[in-house]
Parts: C-alpha cells; structure tokens; sequence
C-alpha cells in the first residue's frame, strides 16, 4: 500500500511536539510492515539540522529525506504565522504525485497543508483520514482566525475524509457531540517508544543536579503553557513535600515569559531551590530523567491525549492527570490517579502515591499493562486495517449478487 501522511513538523524537528513523534512511531511501524510510507511537511531548515540517520537529497519539490525506511519530502517556507507556513510548491507535488498514494492521512488543523492536498484527493477520488489530534476545538489562542478555518476550508476538509481519526474516548465524544458523524469517527490511541535498547545509566539525572538517591522526584514534561497547569503543581508540590523532594519541570517555553512567572510561583512557595527548570529534553536527556524519576504529573486543563505520561509508563513510572486529559481511561486505578483539577486534590494524589509502597507497586505493574497497547506496532496494526477498507473495492451488495446469481 502507497501512504501519505501529511503533518505541518516532522523529524528532526522535535521541539515542534508530539506530533512529531506520533507520526514519525506510525510511519516506521507502517514501513516495517512492508508498505510505502511518504511524509509531506514543511522545511524549518532541514539541511542545517539533518540527523546523521536522515539520508538528504534534493527533489523537484524541496529537500527529499529517507530514515527508517521512510520517505520525507520538506517543501520549502517562504512566510510564516505562529505555526502556519506558507508552501507553494505543495501544489506541484500533487500535480506529480498525489494520484500515485492509495491513500493520505492528515494530522491537525488550521496549516496550509491540509487544505491544498485534501481538495486534489477529492478530485482524484483519493480517499483521506484527518486526525484533528485534540485541536478541533480552539483552547488556546487563535479563536477567531480558527473560527474562520472551519467556515472556509475546514468544511469542506472534515466533510470529505473517509475516517476522523480521535485519540482518546474524550475526543471521540467532543468530536460527534460538535456535529461530525458517528460513523466515521474512530478511536487510535497515540503509541510510545518504550524504554530504549540502551537504557540510561541509573542515577545519571540525579547526579547531574545534585539530587539524592532518596528524595522524591516528581516530574513535569512538557510545553510551558498555562493550559497544562504547571503553576498547579508548583503550589500543590509545596503543600505535597514541603521540606523534602525535588519537582523538575522539563521542556520549552511555549508563551513567552510563562516560564519567569513558574519561577516566581515557586519563589512564593517558598521552594525555589527544590524546582528545576532543565528547559526541553529530548532522547538520551530526557531517558535519563524517566529513569530516575519516581512520579509524573500533569495537571493540565485540558489534553487530548497526554503523551508524557504515556512515556513515563513505560518506564515504570505512576503518573496522576486530571479528568481532563484522554489518557485518563488508561491511568485510573490502573496506573496512576485521575484527580480534578485542585491544588488540594493533587497534592492529595502526590501524597498518597509517594507515601504508599503498596499502591506504588500495584501502579507500577499496571504501567507494563498500559505499555503493552501503546506499541507502535500494534497501532500500526490498527491504522493498516483501517487503510485497507478504505482502499477495498467496493463489494457487492445482497440484492446485487442475487440478481448477478440468476442471469
């Protein structure tokens, strides 16, 4: 089967978030199962920030890349918004390519990707998924200008997919409760790598920042945004451990001046010098923090699905999330916490976890559960299934085969 995935970032360009990872797990795990797998993004600058696995040469539409058995072509930017890019040359791919794919998969709204290549797949009757990936209802920023997607191009891009992809139960339920069918929306969760072949040196992390062996270590991975509340965990870590521990709060600045504002949080509790700010980690770094963490929480106000704390279970880690975030349905009494949205009730869950080495245990074996349907394999399985009844022929129906079976 020829596939297309069509994503605004791709690798190696992880600090753009998880759909990097998402769709890098899923087209591995597609090419590993014999298909041919061609991803369609943007260029950030690739050429000055190839990976030494990431195979470059040019192409008639911008950089071609091939990793993993995987083909990439970056188009060139020549403007951009915030997180849209404008690709000209989008347009002469699918004028040469696009007929070629038996079907295209497209991760996220409000790009100028999406669009472009959903209307050739419409013309050439080639048939598309759209994995909104939590971003069909505005949460952040952007309200209006997303409002006018939806009017405009968003219509005619949802109404024409075969298959509305939704990673959690929560999405599914936003997504038909806002007026997309029932039938064509179906649930894949987002999968993890699991722990790596070469698992980091124990105690690595907390050599590095002077963090003993027998103080907690809580964790935070994630865009510093106020939406995953990690002001909320500042003040109930504070409550949770007031005079032992450490809390690390790993990853990139996504507002400006909200990572000054977590600093000060922590100044005002009065735990400054037990908070850490590594800024983003990736790979080995931020391996080496999994490793050595003892608890992950995020108590954000809103997740599609919660990535992290899928990762942070395949290292054995219990996590606590809010009743907001999609995962919830494979943490709760299984792997970790589901807690509201409090200071109270999170310092609650940190409390309790941290403090009960029977409930710990029983979390740890059901992370290995949790990890175990989060494979990149096993997704990958899903999504081949789904691709193949999009791509079937259509059968007969009853009636038709009867009349067929008199003649």
């Amino acid at each position: 089967m020829r596939i297309l995935k069509v994503v605004q970032s791709y690798y190696p360009f992880q600090e753009k978030g998880g759909t990097v990872v998402k769709v890098r797990g899923l087209a591995r795990g597609l090419a590993g199962r014999g298909h041919a797998v061609t991803v369609l993004s943007a260029d950030f600058g690739v050429k000055e920030r190839a990976a030494s696995d990431l195979k470059l040469e040019q192409s008639d539409w911008g950089w071609r890349g091939s990793c993993d058995g995987v083909e990439a072509i970056y188009l060139p930017v020549i403007g951009s918004y915030r997180a849209l890019t404008l690709n000209p040359r989008v347009l002469r791919f699918c004028r040469d390519s696009l007929r070629k794919f038996d079907v295209v998969h497209f991760y996220g709204l409000y790009d100028m990707l999406g669009p472009p290549v959903s209307r050739y797949c419409r013309k050439l009757g080639v048939p598309y998924v759209v994995e909104p990936m939590g971003m069909y209802r505005p949460i952040d920023r952007g309200f209006q200008l997303k409002a006018l997607w939806h009017r405009s191009v968003g219509r005619s891009f949802l109404r024409g997919a075969s298959r509305i992809i939704a990673t959690s139960e929560l999405e599914q339920q936003e997504l038909i409760e806002d007026g997309l069918p029932a039938e064509k929306v179906i649930i894949r969760y987002n999968g993890i790598e699991g722990r790596p072949d070469r698992t980091p040196t124990p105690g690595a992390f907390r050599a590095k920042w002077a963090i003993g062996s027998n103080e907690p270590l809580i964790m935070f991975i994630g865009r510093l945004i106020p939406r995953k509340g990690a002001d909320t965990l500042i003040e109930a870590f504070a409550r949770a451990c007031p005079n032992s521990g450490y809390l690390v709060i790993a990853g990139p600045e996504g507002e400006s001046g909200y990572r000054a504002y977590l600093e000060r949080c922590a100044r005002e509790n009065h735990i400054e010098s037990r908070v850490i700010f590594t800024g983003a980690l990736y790979d080995a770094e931020k391996n080496a923090l999994l490793a050595d963490g003892d608890l992950f929480a995020l108590p954000s106000r809103y997740e599609n699905f919660a990535n992290a704390a899928a990762e942070a279970m395949a290292y054995g880690v219990p996590v606590i999330v809010t009743n907001s975030c999609g995962i919830r349905s494979l943490v709760e009494g299984q792997a970790g916490l589901v807690i509201d949205q409090s200071p109270t009730a999170l310092a609650d869950a940190i409390r309790r976890i941290v403090s009960d080495r029977v409930l710990y245990a029983k979390f740890q074996e059901g992370c290995r559960r949790v990890t175990e349907q989060l494979s990149w394999n096993g997704l990958s399985e899903q999504m081949e299934v789904h691709y193949t009844r999009l791509t079937a022929p259509p059968t007969q129906s009853i009636e038709t085969r009867a009349i067929v079976a008199t003649r």
